[in-house]
């Protein structure tokens, strides 16, 4: 613990369906008001499914009609949550050479990808490169220092919050504009994780689609958007007077070896991720007051994260979320979107609630959080994500005051 930069975080950006701005977003997590929706998936309507899409999101007042042209959707909401989380930051105040910028993207341009084939602009392919958010928020923002970009799946936007703090308590940079950023909503891809079996594609309520933890769980829901945090180093963001939401404490990272779609059952991986972010905290397992579960609806994913946090936890119930339930699963975005929902919660100091959960599937030996917010003390909050592929990854988050 010692010789290393404390990392704080200083600015939220958001835009999701469930909404355009942290506290728009917390709102809907705390009333448990579902953003998903039918959502026709081509212009047919020959692909309608459930899912929880970015309505009425317009980045005129962010980025210029040539440059919304020149960047593929899943980029222009990169910009904007990214921008807003700048200025919530009160602005990026350091040298160039210290910035830098880390972005998580599971699909990087895939709405770019599918109009293009076959007919090609000359954008085409700055349009689909997966680093291109990294790239427009860098150039935006005048960030010279390291530009990063990570594609672990579903883990993509945890591993980039996780990295960009390794940045800053390595000395590599003082401030990192970090988060995640998909726009998978296209036919090929709804159409494929439907026909895998891993995706909801009708119920009789599409706002309670997705159920995590729950009996009459049927997969996940395709959303889209992007969520940003601006970490900086704590002692420059006491010296300058920011506003601190919370501290960035632990960051763990593991693979399960086992499938590439499948978690591996027994939890293991996944437990192991969460040792690893609470022993690099310098916390235990005992010290935890709340965890925010990748928790999609999919039976494989919450089995195997239900078990890995009975095992890490012992008798001791901590209170679990899972956001899932009203923002739906943005894939490369959704660790990210997490992250500022844990920020959330340590500074309001509660647990928000789990939409639409009925009855918690037995196998599930979970005290997971229902009805009304629930009340947490100061202390480590845990945020999973594990993935396709593999890949866990967790960051801890804990009050600027400890």
């Amino acid at each position: 613990m010692t010789g290393r930069h404390a990392v704080a975080v200083t600015g939220l950006g958001v835009r999701s369906g469930a909404g355009a701005t942290p506290a728009e977003l917390w709102e809907s997590l705390v009333e448990r008001r579902s953003a998903i929706s039918l959502h026709a998936f081509d212009d047919e309507g020959t692909v309608v499914y459930p899912a929880c899409p970015v309505a009425g999101f317009d980045p005129s007042g962010y980025l210029t009609a040539k440059e919304v042209r020149r960047a593929d959707r899943s980029v222009q909401l990169a910009v904007c949550a990214a921008a807003d989380a700048v200025e919530d930051a009160g602005g990026l105040r350091v040298a160039p050479g210290r910035r830098a910028v880390v972005t998580g993207t599971g699909y990087g341009g895939v709405i770019g990808q599918e109009n293009g084939i076959g007919h090609p602009d000359v954008l085409y392919a700055p349009r689909l490169m997966h680093n291109a958010g990294a790239y427009w928020i860098s150039a935006r923002h005048g960030i010279t220092g390291p530009s990063l970009t990570v594609s672990t799946a579903c883990a993509s936007g945890t591993h980039a919050v996780g990295e960009a703090m390794q940045l800053i308590r390595a000395g590599s940079a003082d401030v990192v504009v970090a988060g995640g950023h998909d726009s998978p909503l296209t036919p090929t891809t709804a159409l494929a994780f439907g026909r895998a079996g891993a995706m909801v594609t009708e119920c009789e309520d599409p706002a309670a689609a997705s159920r995590p933890f729950d009996v009459k769980r049927r997969g996940f829901v395709l959303a889209e958007g992007a969520a940003f945090l601006v970490l900086e180093r704590l002692d420059l963001a006491r010296a300058r007077g920011a506003r601190i939401h919370a501290t960035l404490t632990g960051y763990g990272r593991t693979s399960d070896a086992h499938h590439l779609t499948a978690p591996h059952p027994d939890g293991a991986g996944a437990r192991a991720c969460m040792e690893l972010a609470l022993a690099d905290a310098g916390t235990t397992a005992d010290a935890v007051t709340h965890i925010n579960a990748h928790g999609t609806g999919t039976e494989l994913n919450d089995l195997a994260e239900a078990r890995a946090i009975s095992d890490l936890f012992g008798p001791r119930r901590v209170p679990v979320t899972a956001p899932k339930a009203v923002t739906g699963h943005g894939l490369g975005l959704a660790g990210a979107l997490e992250a500022v929902i844990t920020v959330l919660s340590v500074r309001e100091g509660l647990a928000p609630p789990v939409a639409h959960l009925t009855r918690l599937d037995p196998r599930c030996e979970l005290d997971v959080v229902t009805g009304e917010p629930r009340k947490i003390p100061d202390g480590p909050v845990i945020s999973n994500s594990f993935a396709f592929g593999g890949h866990n990854a967790c960051v801890v988050f804990d009050s600027p005051h400890l």
